[in-house]
């Protein structure tokens, strides 16, 4: 098959290339390489670093007496603002990523609903340098739209790592991919950093230099995901089984069709249960990520230069923690490495626990824990996953996958959150996420990975 029949996608529902073609294929794995690294600076710099603080410290602004806010009339302390409103995000996103992921598989237009949503979430993100003094609203309703659209985003992008990685190339590309994400989070985050800690001699305010790098998420964003506009194709994953006049009528039938897809999930029970695997202990990661700075601010007592200095070095090690766990699964499968992964994080919780407060170096050593297991460990879930899915559905599925992913979090921010408001600690906060990840491993160990890799009629990799 030559290149040209391969870059047709972009005008046809033909599956991108895993075999032959090597140069269209390294093409397009650069393209969606990019896309991670185009929207790493979203969960780096808005969720993990500058929003936290920020839109709690505007929720303060807004508070009563009792240091109470009031969003839809409801009586909230200001520091679990954030949280709240990262749970009631991720809670829309579920309904919205099912029913886009049957879309895009029905329509074959992956690709433009990729990139529409990361635009859509760009542009709420840009829109963050107006947020300032007391308007607390306006930043929960920018961050309800661009995690959303993050999360959406997401999702379909993961639905073309089955076209574009053979079986037992998958645990590689998949690590690639998460390294190039950290790399290009942690480079903007560079730039944050030396904008914020020299805005005194630019005669910025400090708000005034959070305003313009969340904005500056928005802005890099926008701008890389013109590569994998021009370089994916249009169609994900491989050829479908449905009818061509699908494509004519984009959301007709979208409905139905997502309610055969919950349904034929049944027949996948060992899918099922990797999800709800994946489900638990990923659902701690999450949490620890979005909100590692609003513990590190209110409960360590670190100042802001401290705290993306920190997640600039957990962007730094999880390149090479990505890549090296990637390594490790190709010799001990990906199984093992993942339940060795997940001990380390039950380590990190309980390291962060006993951290002294107003320490930097310990928080540092925190987030090189953070960062040796975090990129390896999503990255060989995502990859794993992947074998797991039937052929032809790959965006329904892996929005399922983002689910759980993204969507299920609202459990964690939201235990996170209601411990801070029982016992006004967030060092009970932060130990209450324990509980996902030994319930996550339990649950991983006993998923029988070949037999369900059969099931769904897929070849079985070499190692697992």
């Amino acid at each position: 098959m030559s290149t040209t029949d391969h870059l047709r996608d972009h005008v046809a529902d033909e599956p991108p290339p895993t075999t032959g073609d090597g140069r269209a294929l390294r093409r397009m794995q650069f393209g969606w390489y990019v896309n991670d690294w185009a929207n790493a600076a979203f969960s780096a710099t808005v969720l993990t670093v500058f929003l936290g603080p920020y839109l709690t410290e505007v929720a303060r602004n807004a508070a009563d007496a009792s240091g109470d806010v009031h969003p839809l009339g409801l009586s909230i302390r200001a520091g679990s603002f954030f949280p709240y409103t990262v749970s009631f995000s991720v809670l829309i996103s579920v309904a919205v990523m099912l029913l886009t992921g049957t879309v895009a598989d029905r329509t074959g237009r992956h690709k433009e609903l990729m990139c529409g949503f990361a635009y859509v979430g760009a542009i709420a993100t840009t829109g963050m340098f107006f947020l300032q003094g007391d308007r607390y609203l306006l930043g929960g309703a920018l961050l309800v739209v661009a995690n959303i659209s993050y999360a959406v985003s997401v999702a379909l992008s993961y639905a073309y790592l089955p076209g574009l990685a053979s079986p037992d190339e998958r645990d590689k590309v998949s690590s690639k991919g998460w390294a190039y994400g950290y790399a290009g989070g942690g480079l903007l985050l560079i730039a944050n950093l030396a904008l914020f800690q020299g805005h005194d001699a630019l005669g910025l305010a400090s708000g005034t230099a959070v305003r313009i790098c969340l904005a500056s998420a928005g802005l890099w964003w926008a701008l890389f995901t013109l590569v994998p506009l021009l370089r994916l194709p249009s169609r994900a994953g491989v050829a479908p089984d449905r009818p061509a006049a699908a494509a004519d009528r984009p959301t007709a039938g979208s409905l139905r069709e997502l309610g055969r897809t919950l349904k034929n999930m049944r027949r996948h029970p060992l899918t099922l249960l990797y999800l709800a695997a994946f489900l638990c202990y990923n659902d701690g990661i999450q949490t620890v990520v979005s909100q590692a700075s609003l513990y590190g601010s209110e409960e360590l007592g670190m100042d802001q230069t401290s705290l993306v200095t920190a997640v600039l070095m957990v962007q730094v090690v999880a390149i090479g923690g990505a890549l090296l766990l990637g390594r490790i699964a190709q010799r001990y499968g990906a199984k093992r490495t993942i339940l060795g992964s997940l001990v380390g994080w039950v380590v990190t919780l309980a390291l962060g626990y006993v951290m002294p407060a107003h320490q930097p170096i310990w928080f540092y050593v925190l987030a090189c824990m953070i960062g040796l297991v975090l990129g390896g460990s999503q990255a060989l879930s995502r990859s794993l996953f992947s074998h797991l899915i039937p052929a032809g559905r790959e965006a329904e599925y892996f929005s399922l996958y983002k689910v759980s992913d993204r969507g299920t979090s609202w459990m964690g921010p939201l235990v996170f959150g209601v411990a801070y408001q029982v016992t006004g600690s967030y060092r009970s906060a932060i130990i209450s996420l324990l509980v996902f990840f030994v319930i996550g491993f339990a649950v991983l160990l006993k998923v029988p990975l070949r037999r369900a890799i059969e099931a769904v009629g897929n070849p079985v990799p070499e190692r697992l």
